[in-house]
């Protein structure tokens, strides 16, 4: 399984880029992780890592950089040569199955934009999921940034999109669908979430269809998949992911005298559980956020992924490949739209 990794993309590139990539192909069988970037760079950063096998990290030379701050489409006009757009001509053109990167999120998804070739047939916009805990496993929130102004057509589509991938990478059975609103009324919300409630009653997927589910309601894994647009998505991500940094701080500043006192092993064991915890809830577990609807497969890590995250994140699109996500979506989006009624998409 041969893979793109943009080793320039992230708030601390090119180090755990390559770090992740060495760990990756050191302990994942049949992984080839191609090194897109700056050639002198990456190969500054491979030679500290000892005696590594280097026909499985090969590396295609990128002479620029679109940086986190960059506008995404303005920096890829100008920036013909960066990283971003050589991984994605790399998966065009049949030479990797996957590609990962930390980089601008933006350009990740605009660069697969401009070429509608790698749109999934069928698909209307691709969407970015992020998976969240719950008490009854993981789930899959979607959209977190792709599409900031979507149609009830999309979100009804990232709904399959996240069945399929909840079910096929994740290991959920029949996922039911939920759709983020303001109240669990069907009456509740804007325009576009009515649209969409009735779009998915209407539909072969109304057995699925749990209805509306609140931002407090996301952890009781209720609804396995939840859609909304881009905009919302990112907001409860970004919010999700500073309330676990705070609640843990609070918590080592609250339990770290209590936890001095504590005899050795009762202390180990206390400090264990807590890091298994906040474990559930970090990014680098799963690596990043798989962008839905496209060929092949594509993760985006968070612009501070460390290697853990970019071994994982590798690991993520490697298994996205094997199994053909790609390939269940195109039949899900089939079997599911020539079944419906001709509700008004929104």
């Amino acid at each position: 399984m041969r893979i793109a990794l943009d080793a320039m993309g992230g708030d601390f590139a090119p180090g755990p880029i390559v770090a992740g990539a060495v760990e990756a192909v050191r302990e994942l069988a049949d992984i080839v992780v191609t090194l897109v970037g700056d050639r002198e760079r990456i190969e500054a950063e491979l030679s500290k890592h000892g005696d590594i096998p280097h026909d499985r990290l090969p590396i295609v030379h990128a002479s620029q950089v679109v940086g986190m701050e960059e506008k995404p489409v303005e920096a890829l006009r100008k920036k013909r040569d960066n990283s971003i757009s050589v991984c994605w001509k790399l998966i065009a053109g049949g030479d990797v199955k996957a590609v990962v990167s930390a980089g601008n999120t933006g350009a990740m998804v605009a660069s697969a934009l401009f070429n509608a070739k790698m749109f999934l047939p069928g698909v209307r916009r691709p969407g970015i999921a992020a998976i969240f805990p719950s008490h009854k496993g993981p789930i899959v929130l979607i959209d977190v940034g792709a599409n900031m102004n979507p149609k009830a057509e999309d979100l009804y589509q990232y709904g399959v999109m996240g069945a399929v991938y909840a079910e096929q990478i994740l290991g959920v059975s029949d996922a039911t669908i939920g759709l983020m609103n303001v109240g669990s009324e069907e009456e509740k919300g804007t325009e576009l979430t009515r649209a969409t409630h009735l779009l998915y009653q209407r539909s072969p997927l109304c057995d699925r269809f749990v209805g509306n589910v609140e931002g407090r309601d996301i952890h009781d894994g209720h609804a396995r998949v939840i859609v909304c647009e881009g905009f919302v998505g990112n907001v409860v991500l970004k919010a999700g992911e500073g309330a676990v940094e705070f609640l843990f701080a609070e918590l080592k500043k609250e339990l770290g005298p209590i936890i001095a006192q504590l005899p050795p092993e009762t202390a180990q064991t206390l400090v264990k559980g807590l890091g298994g915890l906040k474990a559930r809830y970090e990014y680098q577990e799963f690596g990043g956020g798989p962008l839905l609807g496209i060929r092949g497969a594509c993760i985006i890590c968070h612009g501070s992924s460390g290697a853990r995250a970019i071994k994982n994140a590798v690991r993520v699109a490697a298994t996205m490949a094997e199994d053909r996500v790609g390939e269940r979506i195109i039949r899900w989006l089939g079997e599911t739209s020539s079944d419906r009624s001709g509700t008004e998409a929104g």
